[in-house]
């Protein structure tokens, strides 16, 4: 079998309609009893009611995961739980930014679709707190601040993170659902928040990484999703403070994603602005990057609010071929300058910004 995923996806440029970008801003069901998709469209929080015993799978499709991507520009930090139908993960890792070491990666594996399961919703209060095998982790998540921690014994040495994250009052994020034409049980699922400080220390024996708030950012990637087997996706967020004419300190971020299932309904981008979400359109990169990684990225959007050009520093590459699947990933991390357009009509301009943009090709 041929390690090569095709490139499924119809760029905006090629559609025939703009996405109507359709919002949801009530409780509304996820999934019919018999596992069909009721819901497409996105919303500033997630109102979208997941019945995880509605979904219809297959062996490997129903994934669920909390994916906590941390970095202050030198130091890359995961803490991420996994659970994909057969089985999954818990882990904690750090990676060196400038060169690409890793210097831990903690990770414990579980088999069984239901022995860990984490909360329905992952952008409101609750607090998942679990054992599995030697890792025991803690996610709390309450009105105005984020709590993870994690502990493992790893080759010897303890592996202990700690970390804390600040979450404005009544912050919006961007949660979308997906459809895939094929099948109509089958969806993508996500929320995506930015914009979270942090502070706090990853240890590893006698290694200790300390972030800051001043500089330590947090992206949150929820997702409940029952996938089709083969998909691409682009994945790419970023975090800073902005200080406007008067010297006031701003929290200014943005999500791009696309690429996954049929984007006609809505599309995975936005910019967040003190807590807010300003919703723009479908976004590509002028050129498709296979095999061009390192060279400069320039994202371009259909309705003209997001131009950005990304310098890369770091090709984080990973490929995980286990025959009946695979997941081959360029995350992609460097300096982005541009500017962004909020919903007032608004130009931001951003200069030198250290964030990523990954491409990814699943078989899963």
């Amino acid at each position: 079998m041929s390690k090569e995923l095709p490139r499924t996806y119809v760029p905006f440029k090629d559609w025939k309609e703009p996405s109507k970008q359709i919002e949801y801003t009530e409780e509304t069901p996820l999934l019919s009893p018999d596992g069909k998709l009721l819901a497409k469209g996105w919303a500033r929080r997630n109102y979208f009611t997941y019945n995880r015993d509605y979904v219809k799978t297959g062996i490997m499709s129903r994934k669920e995961w909390d994916f906590y991507t941390i970095t202050d520009g030198k130091m890359q930090i995961l803490v991420s739980f996994a659970n994909i139908n057969v089985g999954g993960y818990v882990s904690a890792k750090i990676t060196d930014l400038a060169t690409g070491e890793v210097i831990v990666d903690a990770i414990q594996y579980f088999i069984g679709a239901n022995k860990h399961v984490p909360p329905a919703k992952g952008d409101v209060p609750n607090r998942y707190k679990d054992k599995i095998g030697k890792a025991e982790f803690d996610f709390d998540t309450r009105e105005t601040e984020r709590i993870l921690k994690y502990k493992k014994m790893h080759k010897g040495k303890l592996c202990d993170v700690n970390i804390k994250m600040d979450i404005l009052p009544g912050s919006e994020n961007i949660t979308t659902v997906l459809p895939f034409d094929e099948d109509d049980t089958k969806y993508f699922m996500t929320t995506k928040q930015m914009c979270m400080p942090c502070e706090g220390t990853f240890k590893y024996g006698d290694y200790v990484y300390k972030i800051s708030k001043d500089t330590a950012f947090c992206s949150m990637d929820w997702g409940r999703v029952n996938t089709v087997h083969k998909m691409v996706w682009y994945w790419g967020s970023g975090s800073l403070y902005h200080y406007d004419e008067k010297g006031e300190k701003h929290l200014l971020g943005f999500e791009i994603t696309w690429a996954i299932g049929n984007e006609s309904h809505a599309t995975e981008t936005a910019i967040f602005y003190d807590g807010k979400a300003h919703k723009f359109g479908a976004i590509d990169v002028e050129k498709f990057p296979k095999g061009r990684f390192m060279e400069e990225w320039k994202f371009v959007s259909e309705d003209g609010r997001f131009n950005m050009t990304m310098t890369p520093t770091l090709d984080n590459h990973s490929d995980v071929d286990f025959k009946v699947g695979r997941m081959n990933c360029h995350q992609v991390y460097g300096i982005w300058n541009g500017d962004v357009t909020l919903d007032d009509g608004t130009k931001i301009e951003i200069k030198d910004l250290f964030a990523f943009c990954e491409y990814v090709e699943n078989r899963w």
